[in-house]
């Protein structure tokens, strides 16, 4: 995520951000946030903000002081107007809900950092982007043969502004979760501090999944590209929209 766009993406969750008459305290409405965190569909949020209450009430916390479910009322195109469920969330309650995101999306990534810091300021929020990604750099580079991201870019024909994720296959997805669930893992088993440690961390673990996969002749940087994501999830929507048509035909 460069500069631009992290200050663009952090202007959209302040212009969301809920003031009250005292400074200390700020919230923000679920479904204001739903589309930053990049959900598209209300019930799969509110699954997701469920899963972080269910995560606060585990813990010494009370989840009511974070959480408030509310009425809203929207505008219908004939002027009318329903009521809709939504919640007040505190930053607390905004970053548990990101934590318990998909750590592939940009959106959830920035999300982590952008509630985990009181002070939002842009700086800390880019340094931090940018200390996890030389940390996940590293890693990449040592499963994909010391290849770096920008040569299996070019080796997967995958343009500068689209992910490499997006046309990873399957398997490789899974090395590399599986490598940084390795590191999350070691890193607070074995309380690691400072981004030298954790990166060696990083590297030692995807170096382990690289041999593995060698011993059962696969090399990572050789697969072929899975067809693009979101050609695909486009053709989903499709395939979905067409068959809601075609249910209510009449014989």
């Amino acid at each position: 995520m460069d500069t631009n766009k992290i200050n663009q993406t952090k202007i959209k969750f302040d212009n969301i951000a809920q003031k009250t008459n005292n400074p200390d305290i700020i919230y923000w409405y679920a479904r204001d946030l739903m589309p930053l965190l990049g959900y598209e569909r209300w019930e799969n949020f509110n699954k997701a903000i469920l899963r972080a209450i269910e995560s606060v009430n585990t813990s010494d916390i009370n989840s009511l002081d974070h959480f408030r479910e509310v009425t809203k009322m929207v505008p219908l195109g004939s002027g009318a107007e329903r009521p809709v469920k939504d919640y007040m969330l505190t930053r607390y309650a905004c970053y548990i809900i990101a934590l318990n995101g998909d750590v592939k999306k940009e959106e959830i990534a920035f999300a982590q950092i952008y509630f985990a810091l009181q002070t939002r300021k842009q700086e800390l929020i880019q340094e931090r982007l940018q200390y996890i990604g030389r940390i996940r750099s590293k890693g990449d580079k040592a499963l994909f043969g010391d290849l770096s991201t920008k040569d299996m870019k070019a080796r997967l024909g995958v343009s500068d502004g689209r992910p490499l994720a997006d046309f990873l296959p399957t398997l490789t997805i899974a090395a590399k979760n599986l490598a940084t669930e390795m590191t999350n893992f070691n890193v607070e088993q074995n309380d690691l501090q400072g981004e030298k440690a954790i990166t060696s961390e990083h590297i030692t673990n995807n170096t382990t999944i690289r041999s593995m996969l060698e011993e059962r002749g696969i090399q990572p940087e050789n697969l072929p590209a899975a067809e693009d994501i979101k050609k695909l999830e486009r053709k989903v929507k499709k395939q979905e929209k067409k068959s809601i048509k075609e249910s209510g035909k009449l014989p």
